[in-house]
């Protein structure tokens, strides 16, 4: 079973009275009437529908309460319900209003504080070449090896400081290096840097950025060797193309003087970039695709080419958590044919490129690429891919059974919750299909998985997912339109619950408007607003 994915914490009274979290007062009162007049007890005359809304009015007071008053919709912002029914601290009753803001005045502080641990970023690579012949040749299988480490720290408002180094050592040789970079911002489009390095390339420089316009950047820099007062200088356009697409031409004039032009893309499912760069006596153009299969896993190709580089490599990677990620790489070119494994965890990288051949045989290079590959998918088949599939469903029924009963009441619930909305919901779509407006012809909230079998019946109690045509319905403005707030848990919209706790859930919505069909998926927390013509089907 997956675990849920992380939202905003203590939003559920918002998505009770349906409105965005950044609500003003103004907001929260209208909201609160609207649905006090849905569920004012004094409407009901059967015994059995009084006592829904009764229980759903409460709800509605409660929120009304608790968002209405400032300190209240403090604590509840930060520690949720249980904030507020066991004391700031859970178990520390704060009844004094100086004890109130003393507490929330430390509390800010200390979000500062993570704030700016959360600019304290360590990263760093360790690259450890091996080779096969020399291990052959009784050498060790040890080429060499390189690392670089760096730590940048947002040292105030407008100021940080990154201070790094690096090693090299391959074969009977190596060196290293120091460098620190001082950074100010300026205002808010420009930037400056100072850089100061030690070791095998002393220098001295600064760097200057500037944003010409919302869409174009342009940086410029100069730096001086301590070895011999050579001077380079380099400059740097960035432009947007498009939203996820943006190209740059660099200018670089000194010892290593080039020119350079760029382009990357990157979206949700791919990212692409390439390069070609022209130097005095050297050419080098590269391109990289990665595409991404899941959630979890992704494919690459990268090709090179160039003065003194032709390589090709090809593979793919894994999502192991949230912070680590594997690949393994299949490369040939002019330098030989090699494995490549990676390990990123955070801003850490461990990679390791092992050389297999320096001669390009074309049986060897067909086999070092087949027979891994091959081996990789026969136990992704038949040992890794059975093994995650009976964890997850262990890890299902044991979570399904631990909440079967907090999800047959939540679903009860909803049913009543829905009972209640079922006549205004019924008049609003009447007048949309007269007027040719918004009708929410189906829509399911759930399980990921459970979602793409739509046509499947979802009135069991065990469905891991729950039907919500009506409460959309009813949300449906006077003017043909439906708004959920971004950052909002849709399970605690009023007529929703959550079918399958602990599990991603996402909204399947299919709606008419006018003479056309549409529909939409938008995960747990995302914005919906529809109609929407790029919902057409």
């Amino acid at each position: 079973m997956k675990e849920e994915e992380e939202g905003p914490p203590n939003r559920e009274l918002y998505a009770l009275l349906h409105i965005s979290p950044e609500a003003s007062d103004e907001e929260i009162r209208k909201a609160y009437r609207q649905w006090a007049q849905v569920y004012h007890p004094d409407k009901y005359q059967a015994p059995h529908m009084k006592d829904t809304a009764t229980e759903n009015f409460q709800r509605i007071c409660q929120a009304y309460e608790i968002l209405s008053d400032e300190n209240k919709r403090k604590i509840y912002d930060i520690y949720g319900m249980e904030g507020l029914t066991s004391g700031l601290e859970l178990g520390t009753k704060l009844n004094k209003a100086e004890e109130l803001k003393e507490e929330l005045e430390r509390l800010r502080k200390l979000k500062e504080q993570e704030k700016v641990s959360a600019h304290f970023r360590p990263s760093g690579t360790i690259l450890a070449n091996m080779s096969l012949p020399h291990l052959l040749h009784g050498h060790g299988i040890m080429r060499g090896m390189a690392m670089t480490s760096s730590v940048q720290s947002q040292i105030s408002k407008h100021n940080t400081l990154s201070i790094g180094g690096n090693l090299a050592v391959n074969g009977n040789s190596g060196g290293g290096a120091a460098t620190i970079v001082f950074g100010h911002r300026l205002s808010s489009v420009s930037s400056i840097e100072f850089i100061g390095s030690a070791g095998l390339r002393s220098l001295i420089g600064v760097q200057t950025s500037r944003n010409i316009s919302s869409h174009l950047t342009a940086t410029m820099g100069l730096s001086m060797s301590l070895r011999d007062g050579s001077l380079n200088l380099s400059n740097t356009w960035v432009r947007q193309l498009s939203e996820t697409a943006s190209g740059n031409i660099q200018l670089a004039l000194g010892s290593d003087s080039a020119v350079s032009v760029g382009w990357r893309k990157k979206n949700q499912k791919l990212s692409a970039a390439g390069e070609l760069k022209c130097g005095i006596d050297s050419f080098a153009a590269s391109a990289h695709y990665n595409h991404r299969f899941s959630s979890k896993s992704h494919g690459r190709i990268v090709g090179k080419i160039g003065s003194n580089a032709l390589e090709v490599e090809v593979g793919g990677g894994r999502k192991l958590s949230n912070f680590s990620t594997v690949r393994m790489l299949y490369s040939i070119g002019i330098q030989g044919i090699f494995w490549k494994f990676e390990l990123h965890r955070g801003g850490q990288k461990l990679i390791i490129p092992i050389l297999l051949s320096r001669h390009l045989d074309p049986v060897f290079a067909a086999g070092a690429f087949i027979i891994p590959t091959s081996v990789y998918f026969v136990l992704k088949k038949f040992v890794l891919k059975p093994y995650y599939l009976k964890r997850e469903k262990q890890k299902a029924l044991e979570n399904k059974e631990k909440t079967s009963a907090q999800v047959l009441e939540a679903r009860a619930a909803a049913d009543k919750a829905q009972k209640l909305l079922q006549n205004v919901a019924n008049r609003k779509t009447n007048k949309q299909l007269e007027i040719g407006g918004l009708v929410i012809t189906k829509a399911l909230y759930g399980n990921l998985k459970a979602l793409k079998k739509r046509d499947e019946p979802v009135e069991s109690n065990d469905s891991p997912v729950i039907d919500v045509k009506l409460p959309l319905n009813f949300l449906v403005s006077d003017s043909g339109q439906l708004q959920l707030h971004e950052g909002v848990k849709k399970s605690g919209i009023m007529g929703f619950c959550d079918p399958c706790p602990g599990e991603p859930k996402q909204l399947f919505v299919e709606y008419t408007y006018g003479d056309g069909r549409y529909e939409v998926t938008v995960d747990d927390y995302d914005k919906l607003v529809i109609p929407q013509e790029e919902h057409r089907i």
